[in-house]
């Protein structure tokens, strides 16, 4: 058992998932954690609510994808992305520097095969004792939920979205 620090999995098909991450990061700021945030599919061109909120707290924040992969005109530049990510995070996670990483939306660039799963468990369980890690995004590998001390899953019951309603500024970015 590792008391130290705590690794979180917020994963499922419902609305929340970063959110919730969100939601630690800003109580990790109110306890003046260190805390960084990888960010594996959302673009730098999304102007999106919580990177302004970090960027007003002092959050260190990298935004390294290049969107949603079905938008992608190269996928060979999206995984570059998405391993580039992983490059940053593992180094992030292994720094000792932070007392919280968030690796957003990361289960993507494991599920897409960008990023062996075995590599995100070692980096993870290798990890500076103190840093804590949350894990967001559709479908974790069980190899993830397994690392976990607390996995969470989000169920849809109902979306605006599919009811033709799109996403919002201030709720969904």
């Amino acid at each position: 058992m590792r008391s130290e620090s705590l690794v979180l999995v917020n994963t499922g098909n419902g609305k929340g998932k970063s959110s919730a991450a969100f939601g630690v990061m800003a109580r990790a700021w109110a306890r003046d954690w260190r805390t960084c945030v990888v960010q594996f599919i959302k673009s730098e061109a999304w102007k999106t609510g919580e990177k302004k909120l970090a960027d007003h707290l002092g959050v260190e924040w990298w935004t390294l994808g290049d969107g949603f992969t079905w938008e992608s005109a190269d996928m060979d530049q999206t995984e570059a992305h998405g391993r580039e990510a992983w490059r940053v995070a593992a180094e992030k996670l292994a720094s000792g520097n932070y007392d919280l990483v968030i690796l957003d939306e990361i289960t993507y660039a494991v599920t897409f095969g960008w990023i062996p799963v075995e590599d995100v468990v070692q980096a993870i369980t290798g990890r500076a004792p103190h840093t804590h890690v949350v894990i967001t995004g559709r479908d974790a590998h069980p190899a993830l939920i397994e690392v976990a001390d607390t996995a969470t899953e989000m169920r849809k019951i109902k979306h605006a979205y599919d009811q033709g309603i799109p996403a919002r500024r201030g709720i969904e970015f």
